[in-house]
């Protein structure tokens, strides 16, 4: 049996988890608490037999609001609400109209707990039932690609060579981001085979660093012969939506020195990016970052190479003049792709535009790094260092460039309050 646990108090959850536990060895139970906020609207919990709100000593009309919408939601998982008994007699006529199970607080500590438990199973097992049936079969298909396991929910986004969606996993019971190589690519001999080798490749880095500032990938396989990647979803977007919106001075240098720790954990286990920009930086809820798209991670041909139709792989904007070059490497270059996303957070703008890629590119190799605004001048050197056009005028390291970020964020925490000088934004 697989429960969601939606419960403050951790001792109360250790109690309940006992409990079932004594009943159903093999359980397992998903904790969650009110503080993380409302489940995403989109989840329907179909991995669980049933999902548990217990109240803490002020949330009960919290977790009553919160069962009558989960309850409403069509294809939601079972859902079983635990109550005062004062409360108990009120609420039951309307939570069997939706549906809601109730019991008694008292009742945790009886039989009846385990027989509310396996009425929610057997009706859960019947939707699962028809989840696996021909109704079931067209939620697990992705534009055609019939993928076992993974609700499709919508596509989120459209790639040259693969398909992105937002997709409930059964198995894990939680939102995830489900990327599907594009079918068309099979009728081109330069990329027949390549989007696999690409998965595979981007899986056993992801896997490699393990570290928290890089997404969590959970999947990998083949379906009707598309390659297809589970990874960890961020409601929070990418960062190039985070800087269209408007981003204060403070927030683009703590975003900067967050991504140079990220680059230190990546190249201590001896990877290189090689595609850092804003799109393939995303935002979770607690503030933290992580680097997506390790795909180009550890091919230089793909990386960066121009074909005999002319196609460039890679994003100018962001390049290394020795990458846009196709020169040898290393760690330096993701330290100006890290500049050129720092100059575009504080400034609004990319420090090189042209109207075709190879011009892009002959600028970040010729001409001079761009200067701030008179009131970003203190910034200027920082960018200086982060946009040498040697890699041996740069940051040597990402260490070395997180601890000058952090000194900056600490020299600008101490001069400017809001008192002083008023956060200033900027958009793009």
């Amino acid at each position: 049996m697989r429960l969601l646990l939606i419960q403050d108090d951790a001792s109360r959850s250790a109690h309940i988890l006992q409990r079932v536990g004594s009943w159903r060895p093999d359980s397992e139970m998903l904790l969650r608490s009110t503080q993380e906020g409302p489940l995403p609207p989109e989840l329907l919990a179909q991995g669980f037999d049933a999902v548990l709100l217990t109240h803490s000593a002020h949330g009960q009309a919290l977790h009553w609001a919160w069962a009558r919408e989960l309850a409403s939601r069509p294809g939601f998982a079972p859902v079983v609400l635990v109550v005062e008994p004062q409360l108990a007699g009120s609420m039951m006529e309307q939570a069997s109209h939706l549906g809601v199970m109730v019991l008694e607080q008292a009742e945790i500590e009886s039989e009846r707990l385990f027989e509310v438990l396996a009425a929610a199973e057997r009706r859960q097992s019947q939707a699962r039932l028809e989840w696996r049936g021909a109704a079931g079969r067209a939620q697990q298909s992705f534009e055609g690609v019939f993928i076992r396991g993974y609700r499709h929910i919508r596509r989120i986004a459209a790639g040259r060579m693969a398909d992105l969606y937002l997709a409930e996993s059964e198995r894990a019971g939680r939102l995830v981001a489900l990327k599907v190589a594009r079918d068309e690519q099979h009728d081109r001999p330069e990329l027949r085979g390549d989007p696999f080798r690409r998965f595979l490749q981007e899986y056993e880095i992801v896997q490699r660093v393990a570290g928290p500032s890089v997404v969590r990938l959970y999947d990998l396989g083949v379906s009707d012969e598309h390659a297809w990647l589970v990874m960890e979803y961020f409601r929070c977007g990418d960062l190039r939506t985070r800087i269209r919106a408007g981003i204060d001075i403070r927030e683009a240098l703590r975003l900067s020195a967050l991504l140079a720790r990220a680059l230190e954990e990546i190249h201590a286990a001896g990877v290189l990016h090689r595609d850092l920009k804003p799109g393939n930086v995303m935002l979770r809820e607690d503030s933290s970052i992580a680097l997506i798209d390790f795909g180009l991670s550890k091919d230089v041909a793909i990386s960066m190479e121009v074909t005999d139709e002319g196609a460039i792989f890679g994003t100018p904007h962001y390049m290394s003049p020795e990458q846009g070059h196709g020169e040898p490497i290393d760690a330096r270059s993701d330290l100006y792709s890290l500049g050129v996303i720092l100059f575009e957070m504080v400034s609004g703008e990319k420090p090189y535009r042209a109207d075709n890629p190879m011009a892009i590119i002959y600028k970040h190799r010729k001409e001079p790094v761009p200067r701030l605004p008179g009131e970003l001048i203190a910034l200027q050197p920082l960018i200086e260092c982060f946009l040498a056009k040697s890699p041996a005028d740069r940051f040597q390291d990402a260490s070395q460039a997180a601890a000058a970020l952090e000194r900056q964020l600490a020299r600008y925490d101490a001069w400017y309050t809001p008192a002083v000088a008023p956060e200033l934004n900027f958009r793009a």
